[in-house]
């Protein structure tokens, strides 16, 4: 904790001049509009801006009272030892003083996540009623994985939740952890709470959405927050059930650990018992964290992307191994020459003041969707120039920015 004057205090891991000289002793609804940068918010029980500290970075500052601030930090913090998908904490200020001399509650800051928008930013793009139900997915894979860490949230919704997209589908990121806390592991009674408060939650955010004319009226609220509770109870019992195989029959346990890779998750270590009768093997796999393909990607290339755009790129590079004769060739090698000669040349080639549009992993999936369809509808494959051309004319040029996407 540093002291920035006689009653000012910062708490953060790093000194940042640039928050010190902010406008602490001024109610944030009332800073000044040249610092305030237009993101889109999601709804919040605090007064929230989001912060331009230079041309490159964005905080998020939320006026909050001191003690659930700290609480806050310091669950944002654990989260991100466990490698969690949260957003960064970075400051609690505290100690501010008004100009009246009055006392002024405590600021919690927050680094902006690029790419990322609140549920209803997604739905002012005119998307299809069904991109709720890939919302949906998302967040109940995020709960998931926050479970298995023993992360109990408390106040589960979509306006706590920032996403990305990730090739057709979203990637979630805790926004808010003011009521959450870490344990060694969860309760079912947990559990079960998180679950209930999404399911009530959710229904009532898109009735909302509903009632401001985004959703139709004929949609069905209720089923879909019923569905989050499917979902998320299938994954769990995916994630930690235990199977039971013939000891003949080992190479279910390879099949099993497969299955829990595609779900995107990796598995750490297996218990195994023989039953009492010693003819089946009990199995119980231990799952480390979601982000299989994304760490594959990382050690390949050393590129940092959601699990869809990773598996998209994994295959990929699987299929120019193939057609290029190196299934002989380490895949180390193998990547290194499909970044040189698919990835970087696509991306590349993308006009300078267009790459904000989208991530990089992001535009990749989009073009090869595109070159896909366009091959189709012609009969024949696009040469890469080509099909590149018509992707930034076509979708590309006509996309929002979304790398710090300007809200109204």
């Amino acid at each position: 904790m540093r002291s920035i004057n006689q009653s000012l205090s910062i708490t953060t891991t790093r000194h940042d001049s640039a928050i010190d000289s902010l406008p602490w002793h001024l109610p944030l609804e009332n800073w000044p509009e040249e610092l305030v940068a237009a993101l889109p918010r999601g709804i919040s029980r605090h007064i929230v801006r989001f912060i331009s500290l230079d041309d490159e970075r964005i905080i998020a500052v939320k006026e909050i009272d001191e003690r659930f601030a700290h609480r806050e930090y310091q669950a944002l913090r654990g989260l991100a030892r466990l490698e969690a998908p949260a957003v960064e904490p970075i400051a609690v200020v505290s100690g501010r003083m008004g100009e009246d001399g009055e006392p002024m509650g405590a600021a919690l800051i927050t680094a902006h996540l690029p790419y990322s928008l609140p549920y209803r930013a997604v739905f002012g793009n005119h998307q299809r009623p069904e991109t709720v139900r890939r919302l949906i997915d998302a967040l109940s894979v995020l709960m998931v994985r926050l479970h298995l860490i023993g992360f109990f949230w408390g106040d589960v919704s979509l306006s706590n939740t920032l996403f990305r997209r990730d090739a057709g589908a979203f990637a979630a990121y805790l926004v808010d952890a003011e009521t959450g806390e870490i344990y060694e592991s969860l309760t079912r009674g947990r559990r079960e709470y998180d679950i209930d408060v999404a399911r009530t939650n959710i229904i009532g955010e898109l009735m909302d959405l509903q009632a401001g004319g985004i959703l139709p009226p004929t949609y069905d609220a209720v089923s879909i927050g019923d569905s989050f509770a499917k979902r998320y109870e299938e994954l769990w019992v995916e994630l930690t059930r235990q199977s039971l195989v013939g000891t003949n029959e080992r190479w279910k346990v390879a099949e099993r650990i497969e299955r829990l890779n595609e779900l995107g998750f990796d598995v750490g270590e297996l218990s195994m018992s023989t039953t009492e009768d010693g003819t089946h093997l009990l199995i119980t796999p231990k799952v480390v964290d979601a982000g299989h393909y994304s760490r594959l990607i990382m050690r390949l290339t050393g590129m940092d992307v959601e699990e869809n755009q990773a598996r998209r790129m994994m295959n990929d590079l699987e299929q120019y191994r193939a057609t290029r004769g190196m299934i002989d060739e380490s895949l180390t090698l193998v990547a290194r020459a499909w970044m040189a000669n698919v990835f970087e040349p696509t991306v590349s080639g993308v006009p300078l003041e267009l790459r904000g549009k989208l991530q990089p992993a992001e535009i990749f999936h989009q073009f090869l969707e595109h070159r896909w369809y366009i091959s189709e509808q012609a009969g024949h494959d696009i040469p890469f120039k080509e099909a590149l051309n018509s992707f930034i004319e076509n979708v590309l040029r006509l996309k929002r920015d979304e790398r710090s996407f300007l809200g109204s």
